[in-house]
């Protein structure tokens, strides 16, 4: 049914993507939230202690509310925020799916690992992988996949800021959008360096505090032009839709199927998809050590509930904002946009506030990157000088001011690779890097999180058989996936949906664009067979250890012994 014309507000003639708001506007809101949260993070981290609990965990002196909140500021990242609302503008209902996949994704966090991992573990995941069976290759196949997930995880992240400084900042060139994911690159460098995981905490308590207050502002504006009806905000987005003479039947956006409902491989990809968000968070690396900065077990369940509820709100805000954006700015502004799908966002903004609030959403956008890359490499720069240097390298005869210094020297390394990592990825698909990120995840991490909780005879080849074998498998589907070549270009915008966009160029065999429903069993099964064909005999005594500190945190926190 056609909304009431007094319900229709009138739609404005955008100006060119590339010209929205004043960019001046827009780095002054974000230069300012910078020099905020710099002095914060100086000012908290000025009293901390140099060891390596301090660098990595923040002394584990959160509240459970704290962690909860920096965790909602750790997961909503630049595909949350920008992603899903184009999503849900462009494609409805099935852009939604998107948002229910990531957040039903905690309850197996909260019911499976949160605890339990922090009862079990000190620093990293491979604490935990590597508690009951031989430390050195252990450590080293979840060091290697711990970093594999973040890397791609930071690249999206990078190659999002190239991609909306185009729209946000009017930079055009690809030179000027390589020097802002530089400059993105060394601030978070330097959140890392100052603060540690203190300091990174609270950039991301902060930052989740102004997504989730900027994303309900837009919802209530937008609501607010439409009577405060959902179901007109949902409806305007089908009369516009209409209006502008899409080539599937507006109606579709309130349905499912519009985008994974086409034929049975479409269907099957879905419910692939929906794998690799459900189990893949409850592996990614950056949220699991997030449960570390905790005190309690007690304190990481609720943190997770905490999550759970900003989360949810957030998504729930996507809903409108997506099908406002739908409605108000209309599919055809979004789409000839720098960023496409990831624009809907920032042009509802322009068009409900003008410059100052896509100046705002601007700021918002920049601190989710930062927020969540610093995450990563506060991750990464852990996982090489714990994992790899000292329990590897130095058979964890590293002091924690070695592996301290190491941390360091390994967050420049990792920042230095992401900045380059990103200006090579910018302007490619980085929904690919994002699927691949989960992917390997819930492929090679979640198994082996599992079966080293619950299962008294995993032992070590089991391990490296299920994260290996996760792990390549994985990459390898993705790679041979028509993701990364083999989709015919748009025939009205002339670009192809592949990474590689040159048609000449196919080599997929593989139909399914997330390899999750192929390569999650399969790295259970390696687990099992690896672990059933394992002639070394379970460490029983360490097996009762874990069991113990698991569910009752007794020990929890201490030295592991190695």
């Amino acid at each position: 049914m056609a909304l009431p014309q007094t319900l229709v507000p009138a739609l404005p003639v955008l100006p060119a993507a590339s010209n929205v708001g004043n960019p001046l506007i827009n780095i002054g809101i974000f230069a300012a939230f910078v020099v905020v949260t710099l002095i914060v993070v100086i000012r908290v981290s000025a009293h901390g202690k140099k060891s390596a609990g301090e660098y990595y965990t923040g002394g584990a002196a959160f509240s459970g509310k704290q962690n909860g909140i920096a965790i909602a500021g750790d997961y909503l990242s630049a595909a949350s925020f920008l992603g899903i609302a184009g999503a849900i503008a462009l494609q409805g209902y099935d852009g939604f799916l998107y948002s229910i996949g990531f957040l039903v994704a905690w309850l197996v966090a909260l019911l499976l690992v949160a605890e339990l991992l922090r009862n079990t573990g000190r620093f990293t995941m491979a604490d935990v992988l590597s508690f009951r069976l031989r430390q050195r290759p252990v450590r080293l196949a979840a060091a290697t996949s711990t970093l594999a997930v973040s890397f791609f995880y930071l690249l999206a992240q990078m190659a999002g800021a190239g991609g909306l400084v185009a729209l946000l900042l009017g930079i055009n060139s690809q030179f000027g959008q390589s020097i802002v994911i530089a400059v993105v690159g060394l601030l978070m460098m330097l959140y890392v360096l100052i603060g540690g995981m203190k300091g990174t905490t609270w950039v991301q308590i902060i930052k989740a505090c102004l997504l989730i207050t900027g994303a309900g502002l837009i919802t209530l504006w937008t609501l607010g032009k439409f009577g405060f009806n959902l179901s007109s905000v949902m409806q305007g987005a089908v009369d516009t839709a209409a209006a502008e003479k899409v080539k599937f039947d507006p109606q579709k956006l309130l349905d499912p199927g519009l985008r994974y409902g086409k034929d049975l491989t479409t269907k099957i990809d879905f419910i692939s998809l929906s794998m690799a968000l459900v189990l893949g968070t409850a592996g990614l690396p950056h949220v699991l050590m997030r449960f570390y900065t905790v005190p309690t077990s007690k304190e990481a369940r609720k943190s997770v509930e905490w999550a759970i509820w900003l989360i949810g709100l957030f998504y729930l805000f996507t809903l409108v904002i997506g099908y406002g954006a739908g409605a108000l700015v209309g599919p055809t502004a979004i789409n000839s946009a720098p960023g496409k799908a990831n624009a809907a966002a920032p042009l509802l903004a322009f068009h409900l506030g003008g410059s100052v609030m896509l100046g705002i959403i601007a700021a918002i956008a920049f601190a989710t990157i930062l927020a969540v890359v610093a995450g990563l490499t506060i991750t990464t720069s852990a996982t090489f000088a714990h994992d790899i240097y000292n329990m590897v390298i130095k058979r964890g005869t590293a002091t924690q001011e070695e592996e301290v210094k190491m941390a360091r020297f390994a967050a420049v390394g990792g920042s230095i690779i992401a900045i380059l990592g990103g200006i090579l990825a910018n302007g490619q698909n980085i929904a690919f890097l994002v699927a691949l990120a989960f992917a390997v995840a819930a492929s090679a991490n979640l198994p082996t999180i599992l079966y080293s909780l619950f299962w008294k005879n995993f032992t070590t080849r089991g391990a490296l058989w299920s994260i290996y074998g996760g792990l390549i498998s994985s990459l390898v589907l993705i790679i041979f996936s028509p993701v990364v070549s083999g989709k015919p270009a748009d025939p009205k915008t002339g670009l192809s949906p592949s990474m590689i966009t040159d048609p000449s160029i196919n080599f997929h065999w593989f139909p399914l664009e997330n390899p999750g429903i192929i390569s999650i069993p399969l790295a259970f099964l390696l687990g099992f067979l690896g672990s059933k064909l394992d002639k070394e005999k379970p460490n029983e005594a360490k097996w009762a250890e874990m069991e113990v500190r698991s569910l009752s945190g007794h020990g929890a926190g201490g030295a592991i012994d190695h």
